[in-house]
């Protein structure tokens, strides 16, 4: 219903205005897809963080007691596992808040140029449209630097003595995936991230095409408002309509008449 809302706005009946309205859809079906990968990139930070935390740390939030009837630690040992798993996920901390923060702000962003844009093409304003352009640009630009600050950041952690210590003592009890190398979660959202960088520098170039429309738009309204030709051939056409629409009702009223 909104495709067809949108798709028929006022002087639709020219048939180039009918098709560029695809062109300002386009950019408001990319934002849902923008926000379902920020949702991601949500989510596999938050797997990331759990992945690697280890059997003593709450994600960096706190630790817990392992039951000693399973645990592969016991004593000092024990003590040092807990201990190197707060300091791990400590120093990996950081990911973690600005990954949330930052997808969860661009989310945000994104959700509220879709509410805020959801008007018929008539309606669109172009300090709305430009501040859209504006916004596109800079997340995905953004996007690319968080990425990159990410995973470098992850290699740092990965690279520390404590990393490295952790492992040795995981790996002396079977526990390879508690390793210092950069873990799938970490992966996947470095993935996420440039996925959205790429749609939103397509969001981009298609808010410069939705821009370029609404002036064409808007310049072919007024053109319409202050001609003469222009309304007596809109006022024919619906005219035409309006014959066609009860022409086509009698026709149904003799056929519904010969069968009775």
């Amino acid at each position: 219903m909104v495709l067809v809302y949108f798709c028929h706005p006022p002087f639709a009946q020219d048939v180039v205005l009918t098709s560029i309205c695809i062109v300002v859809l386009l950019p408001g079906i990319l934002k849902f897809v923008e926000i379902t990968v920020n949702l991601l990139v949500l989510i596999c930070v938050g797997a990331s963080q759990a992945s690697v935390a280890g059997f003593t740390s709450l994600g960096g939030f706190g630790s817990f007691n392992l039951n000693s009837a399973y645990s592969p630690f016991e004593g000092t040992e024990l003590q040092e596992v807990r201990d190197l798993d707060m300091q791990f996920t400590q120093m990996r901390a950081p990911c973690v808040y600005g990954g949330v923060a930052f997808s969860l702000t661009a989310a945000t962003l994104t959700l509220v140029f879709l509410v805020v844009g959801a008007k018929p093409i008539h309606q669109l304003r172009m300090r709305l449209l430009v501040g859209e352009c504006a916004f596109s640009l800079l997340a995905g630009l953004a996007y690319l630097a968080a990425v990159g600050l990410y995973l470098h950041f992850v290699r740092q952690v990965n690279a520390t003595e404590v990393c490295r210590r952790r492992e040795r003592l995981y790996a002396r009890r079977g526990y390879t995936s508690m390793n210092c190398d950069v873990q799938g979660g970490d992966a996947a959202v470095g993935l996420f991230g440039v996925v959205a960088s790429c749609l939103y520098f397509a969001s981009f170039v298609l808010c410069i095409l939705a821009i370029r429309t609404v002036r064409a738009f808007q310049s072919h309204a007024a053109k319409a408002q202050h001609s003469p030709k222009g309304s007596l051939r809109d006022r024919s056409v619906r005219n035409h309509h309006a014959v066609h629409r009860t022409s086509g009702s009698s026709h149904s009223v003799q056929a519904l008449a010969t069968l009775v």
